[in-house]
C-alpha cells in the first residue's frame, strides 16, 4: 500500500513527508495555482525534498502534451510521473511516453471502460476518482474495486492510484477494493493518525503516570 500526498503546497508535504509515511505527491493545475507558484518551481523544491514519485500535469493536444512531458521528464528524471487526461490525444501521448520507459499517470477515470483503454495504451497508473462520482451517486469505491479486480484477473500491471479522496473512510476503502494507492489531501493523511478511543487511552496513561509521580 503506497499513500501519495494530493498537494502542491510544499510547506505542508515537507513536514508530512519527514514522517517517512509518504510515497509520492500529485498535483494538478488547480492545485498549483492555489500555490500562487510556477510548476517548475514546486516540482523542484519536492525533488530535492526527495519525493521520488511527482505527478506532473500536462495539457494541449497531442505535440504540446508530448513536448511539455520530454522536457519534464528530461529535467527530473526518475522522479517524474507524467499526467495525462483521459482522452483520446491524452492516450496517444500515454502510449509514446510507455515505450520510452517514462511513467505516467492518466488522470479522470470514471468508468471501467476507460480503465481499460488507459491499460492498453500503457499507463502506469490509472486515477478513478472517487468523490466525484460520489458526487453523481454513483459509487466510487465501486469503480475502483472493478478496475481493481479486471487488471488482477488479466494479469495488467497498471496500477489503481485512488484519487479524490475526501475522508479516511473513503481513503481506507480504497485500498480494501483493491487499489494499490491511495493520493490524497494532508488533512485527509493527519486525520488517519487520530481516533477518540486513542485519545481517551493516552488521557488514562498520563493521569497514571502523574499518580505515581505523586
Amino acid at each position: 500500500m503506497k499513500i501519495f500526498l494530493d498537494s502542491a503546497d510544499t510547506s505542508i508535504i515537507k513536514k508530512l513527508y519527514c514522517t517517512g509515511l509518504i510515497d509520492g505527491v500529485t498535483t494538478n493545475p488547480t492545485l498549483i495555482r492555489k500555490s500562487g507558484r510556477d510548476p517548475i518551481d514546486v516540482y523542484s523544491e519536492l525533488q530535492e525534498l526527495g519525493v521520488p514519485d511527482i505527478s506532473m500535469e500536462v495539457s494541449g493536444d497531442v505535440g504540446e502534451m508530448y513536448d511539455e512531458a520530454q522536457k519534464l521528464a528530461s529535467q527530473f528524471g526518475q522522479v517524474a510521473t507524467i499526467k495525462l487526461p483521459m482522452t483520446v490525444d491524452g492516450l496517444l501521448v500515454c502510449q509514446q511516453l510507455s515505450k520510452q520507459l517514462i511513467r505516467t499517470n492518466v488522470t479522470l477515470i470514471f468508468s471501467i471502460p476507460q480503465a481499460i483503454l488507459a491499460a492498453k495504451a500503457g499507463a502506469t497508473y490509472v486515477s478513478p476518482f472517487v468523490g466525484r462520482l460520489d458526487d453523481q451517486q454513483i459509487a466510487g469505491l465501486e469503480v475502483v474495486r472493478g478496475i481493481s479486480s479486471l487488471y488482477s484477473s488479466k494479469g495488467i500491471r497498471t496500477q489503481v492510484l485512488a484519487a479524490s479522496i475526501r475522508n479516511v473512510h473513503r481513503a481506507v476503502r480504497s485500498f480494501y477494493n483493491g487499489a494499490q494507492i491511495v493520493t490524497m489531501p494532508p488533512n485527509v493523511f493527519e486525520d488517519m493518525y487520530n481516533h477518540m478511543l486513542t485519545d481517551a487511552g493516552l488521557d488514562i496513561f498520563q493521569k497514571d503516570i502523574n499518580a505515581m509521580s505523586n
